[in-house]
C-alpha cells in the first residue's frame, strides 16, 4: 500500500500577500488541485461519471498553519484517506516544505465531500463510485491504539 497520494506544487508570487507569506485562500485550493490530480491519475473513470451526472460537494474544508512559506517555497502536498462512509469521503493533507533535502511540516488540512447526483434543482446523495473507493484504498490511514490515525505504510506516490 502506498502512503499518500502526492501533488508537488512551487509556490508563486501571486499566492502570497503584501507581507510576502503565502496567503492562507491557497491552501484550500491546493487541497482541490491536489484532490483532482488524484482523479486524473489514479481515478480516470470517474472523471466521465464527473461529465455525466456525479458531482462532487465540498462540505468541509480547514486548515491548521504551522510554519510560514512563501514565495518559490516547493511543496509536496500529500493526501491521504481519513474516512469512507456510502455517500462521503473524509481526506487529511499534509504540506511539506522541501528544501536542501529536509522536509518541514508547514501546515495540516482536511476537506469532506459529498458524492451527489441528479439536476441541481433536485441533487440527491449517491454511493462513492466503486471505481474511486479502489483508488482511495491505497491512501488509506490505519487507526492506532491512541485513536490518532498513521499511515498505512512507508511507499510514495508523486506525479
Amino acid at each position: 500500500m502506498e502512503k499518500y497520494y502526492e501533488y508537488r506544487h512551487l509556490v508563486g508570487f501571486e499566492e502570497t500577500n503584501l507581507v510576502g507569506n503565502v496567503y492562507y485562500v491557497n491552501y484550500l485550493r491546493w487541497q482541490g488541485r491536489c484532490r483532482e490530480m488524484f482523479l486524473r491519475d489514479r481515478a480516470p473513470a470517474v472523471l466521465e461519471d464527473l461529465r455525466d451526472d456525479l458531482k462532487l460537494f465540498t462540505l468541509k474544508v480547514e486548515c491548521e498553519f504551522l510554519v510560514e512559506i512563501g514565495a518559490f517555497d516547493e511543496l509536496s502536498i500529500r493526501m491521504r484517506l481519513e474516512d469512507l462512509t456510502q455517500t462521503q469521503i473524509g481526506f487529511a493533507f499534509d504540506y511539506v516544505r522541501l528544501r536542501d533535502d529536509l522536509e518541514v511540516l508547514v501546515a495540516r488540512g482536511r476537506q469532506r465531500i459529498a458524492c451527489m447526483r441528479g439536476p441541481n434543482t433536485d441533487t440527491k446523495p449517491t454511493r462513492v463510485p466503486e471505481a474511486l473507493r479502489a483508488a482511495l484504498a491505497n491512501f488509506e490511514l490505519i487507526s492506532t491504539a491512541g485513536g490518532q490515525p498513521r499511515p498505512a505504510s512507508n511507499g510514495a506516490a508523486r506525479d
